[in-house]
């Protein structure tokens, strides 16, 4: 339906599950765990997994922490499974050494945020990606632009420069507003991919160009979102919509309140013990956690 080679071939694939990071009783990482949930997620609709994102927990993982749990999880997966690490920091130097890392072991590629709470500048935001991009030349990157976290918003015209990086070939939009996509194409072309940093925007977002998703909810529903994006390639937009209308549900849950703490609960309500979040974070509460119980057993998960 839509010739462009980046569109038709996206770099990691189309749905990238942003994991989240089981703990034990004790709070401590649950390497085991997360091994057998990254499989599974790769077995229903994950084309590749991104570890020590917004959803995996970052802020409260030690580095070491990060580095065994990719350590683990790469070396469980089938090679096709695609392993994208959170590298990102609001300090340059520690973010370039955690991408220099990431490329020594062997990851398929670098999630790196925008820098947070101290705003920098888009002078600011070019050296520091560009710094990231210069440690690690080898090692494919996605931007990732989530204003409603960081405080600051990186600009197309920006990420247009960024692009002379070779390495610098994808972003995370998640400033929930469609026309992001826009934005970015008009500045960059179809050679930068787009994954919708938003479940819910991700099939209007594929309309305008975004080539698929950093998912939370294929956490519970990966197979589904699959069918949808296969639905709208295929052309057949009624059936595509059909399944982005029945998940809004879903996809309106797992937000109730900030990520990841319904996502984990709705795992443990399928059985899945990934333990609660780690502080500042709190477990869902109880009016949250029986709406989020009812939405999954209206869709028969």
């Amino acid at each position: 339906m839509i010739s462009e080679t980046n569109f038709t071939n996206p770099l990691f694939g189309r749905i990238l599950t942003a994991m989240v990071t089981p703990f034990n009783k004790n709070g401590d990482v649950d390497y085991e765990l997360a091994i057998k949930l990254s499989n599974y997620l790769f077995e229903n609709g994950s084309d590749g997994i991104v570890l020590c994102g917004t959803t995996g927990e970052s802020p409260t993982l030690s580095w070491s922490e990060q580095h065994d749990l990719f350590t683990a999880v790469k070396g469980s997966l089938d090679s096709s499974c695609k392993v994208i690490v959170g590298t990102g920091s609001n300090s340059t130097s520690e973010a370039v050494e955690a991408t220099r890392k990431a490329y020594e072991s062997g990851a398929d590629g670098a999630l790196v945020v925008v820098p947070y709470y101290n705003k920098p500048p888009q002078e600011g935001l070019y050296i520091h990606f560009s710094s990231i991009a210069n440690s690690a030349k080898d090692l494919p990157l996605m931007l990732y632009n989530i204003p409603g976290r960081t405080g600051c918003n990186l600009l197309p015209n920006t990420v247009k420069k960024l692009m002379d990086f070779s390495n610098i070939l994808s972003i995370k939009a998640a400033s929930g507003r469609i026309e992001e996509v826009t934005e970015l194409r008009a500045a960059c072309g179809p050679e930068l991919f787009i994954y919708s940093g938003d479940d819910s925007l991700l099939l209007p977002m594929m309309s305008v160009g975004a080539v698929g998703v950093v998912s939370v909810a294929s956490h519970l529903v990966g197979t589904q979102l699959r069918e949808m994006i296969f639905f709208f390639l295929n052309g057949e937009i009624s059936k595509a919509l059909e399944i982005h209308e029945k998940l809004q549900p879903l996809f309106k849950g797992l937000f109730e309140t900030t990520n990841p703490i319904p996502v984990k609960a709705a795992l443990e309500l399928l059985g899945w013990k990934v333990g609660s979040p780690r502080n500042p974070l709190t477990p869902l509460n109880k009016e949250q956690k029986e709406n989020l119980s009812k939405i999954i057993k209206n869709l028969s998960l």
